[in-house]
């Protein structure tokens, strides 16, 4: 008998040829050295096709997996161009071509104009000679802010990771027989008092109130937040020392029953870590101090009862003495402790890890550091 052919395994590789124009569009793609990178790589995987090469060399080239070269390969073959661009949501249909949009997004992400550090819509659009509206349409539909900046800071805690293990595991999976207490002060803040009435909201108008105001002192909030309950312990001290922290920490003793642990999370400030605190954990086994990474009082969850505190009851407020102040805030405790919602973490800390890797991964890429 006759020796049969071998068969290819696989699934057959779909035929693929380049036009000289397309091939002008895929190689500009294929160049962008800080935008679009998947757009980038789709091109990069026809031109590497368009050589002839099958799916394995490919990946092997671009690094890729041959499942991705396949995809992308098919998608050109259907739908050219346009196949290599994220799928547009359905709506009106757009009347400015790809070029143009692409020079927009472009120029946005990787100029900025000779007298700002920032685009502007109007001085975008008369860059590229369209209109505002279209420039903001454009950046509304690829998600570009240039007015908008946020801070941030690494941070260099060599514990980093053991840190964020610990709290979020206290978050997550909190130990038995135990209370989880976020605890924190939020320190300085001012009794305002606006210089005129304020304008109260009417029908076609927003209140109104003067910028300008007179200040009557500050006082300082010491919080500690259950994280299972909900509930806050809340005291309140004009001066913020570790003397007043202790004081705090006592109270906090007396609240909690004796037959149960106590886990604190706390942040790197000062007045946390000073010896008069030290002693009196060393005093209490059953309190267990448990701090966030340095720059990572975000892991702490009171921050979010303090941000809810600010927005309702004293960022508008007008407040005549720090007494008056003072009991604004002992009625936002009393009222969130008859009805307690406590705030529910999700992040697993391999999530937030994963996360804080990601960001100084970009942030070396940006800065061409290797």
């Amino acid at each position: 008998m006759g020796m049969m052919p071998k068969r290819k395994s696989g699934r057959p590789k779909a035929e693929l040829t380049v036009s000289l124009e397309e091939r002008e569009a895929l190689a500009r793609w294929s160049r962008r050295g800080k935008t679009a990178q998947r757009l980038a790589t789709r091109a990069r995987i026809v031109l590497a096709c368009a050589e002839g090469l099958d799916n394995k060399a490919v990946s092997a080239r671009l690094g890729v997996t041959p499942q991705m070269v396949g995809k992308w390969r098919a998608r050109f073959v259907r739908d050219r161009l346009a196949g290599l661009h994220d799928e547009y949501r359905s709506g009106t249909p757009r009347t400015m071509s790809d070029e143009l949009v692409e020079q927009v997004v472009v120029r946005t992400l990787e100029s900025k104009p000779s007298d700002a550090d920032h685009w502007s819509t109007r001085s975008l659009a008369a860059a590229v000679g369209i209109s505002n509206a279209s420039v903001a349409r454009i950046w509304k539909a690829f998600g570009l802010q240039p007015h908008r900046s946020e801070s941030f800071k690494l941070s260099p805690d060599p514990l980093l990771i053991e840190k964020v293990r610990d709290v979020v595991g206290l978050y997550l999976c909190p130990p038995e027989h135990a209370v989880v207490l976020c605890v924190d002060e939020k320190s300085q803040i001012q009794a305002l008092n606006r210089t005129q009435p304020l304008l109260p909201m009417r029908p076609g108008q927003i209140e109104r109130r003067t910028h300008d105001y007179r200040r009557h002192g500050t006082t300082t909030l010491f919080a500690a937040l259950d994280v299972k309950a909900g509930t806050v312990i809340g005291e309140l001290h004009r001066r913020h020392r570790s003397v007043e922290f202790r004081k705090f920490l006592d109270t906090i003793d007396d609240s909690v029953p004796v037959e149960l642990d106590v886990h604190v999370i706390l942040d790197n400030y000062g007045t946390h870590k000073t010896a008069l605190i030290r002693n009196w954990f060393a005093k209490r086994p059953r309190f267990h101090a448990h701090f966030t990474p340095t720059y990572g009082s975000w892991l702490n969850l009171v921050e979010r009862f303090f941000g809810e505190l600010t927005r309702k009851r004293i960022r508008r407020g007008s407040f005549t003495s720090v007494a008056s102040l003072e009991r604004t805030i002992r009625d936002y405790l009393a009222k969130n402790n008859s009805a307690p919602k406590p705030f529910r973490w999700h992040k697993t800390a391999d999530e937030i890890l994963a996360s804080i890797a990601r960001f100084a991964a970009a942030t070396l890429q940006v800065h061409g550091i290797h």
